[in-house]
């Protein structure tokens, strides 16, 4: 029998909210005796160990209780998204203006599916990112455009970019 993740992320979600957490993805891998189900939480002064332990110990509780992942064993792995977390909703893309980020498009855009950059601003489903600050791989193309409009549709993939 599968595992129904929404029914899992909706008990976690609520769970996260009642401890002051925010939920950011639950994900299942591996499979028989060796299923991993990973829950990354979120706070915008960062997760403790602490943080982790509480969620971890009412999140099993209650997935035990409601039968949430059936058949049979599972590990559970509740940790932060980590420095390169990755954007999911409107509101991740909100809450990091201002913070470097690499994308990856589902559609090219100027000829181009991969951008790094600053998302500079984030509204009504687009998002703007400024490349002048990219790390270059190859000379800059004459003429290439310093700042990128692209919807949020088009992102496939989106991850922050750790500035120490």
């Amino acid at each position: 029998m599968a595992v129904d993740l929404e029914r899992v992320q909706a008990i976690a979600g609520r769970v996260a909210a009642s401890l002051g957490l925010e939920l950011v993805e639950v994900e299942m891998r591996g499979g028989g005796k060796a299923r991993m189900l990973r829950i990354f939480i979120d706070k915008p002064s960062g997760v403790t160990h602490e943080d982790c332990s509480s969620l971890s110990r009412e999140v099993s509780t209650i997935l035990d209780v409601e039968d949430a992942v059936p058949g049979g064993s599972y590990v559970l792995e509740v940790s932060s998204p980590g420095l390169d977390r990755k954007l999911f909703r409107p509101s991740d893309f909100e809450r990091f203006q201002g913070s470097r980020v690499k994308l990856t498009t589902r559609m090219p855009v100027n000829g181009n599916r991969h951008f790094e950059g600053r998302l500079e601003h984030f509204e009504s489903g687009r998002l703007t990112l400024d490349l002048s600050e990219a790390r270059r791989k190859h000379r800059p193309v004459e003429g290439a455009p310093q700042k990128l409009e692209l919807e949020l549709a088009n992102i496939e993939k989106a991850n922050l970019v750790p500035e120490l």
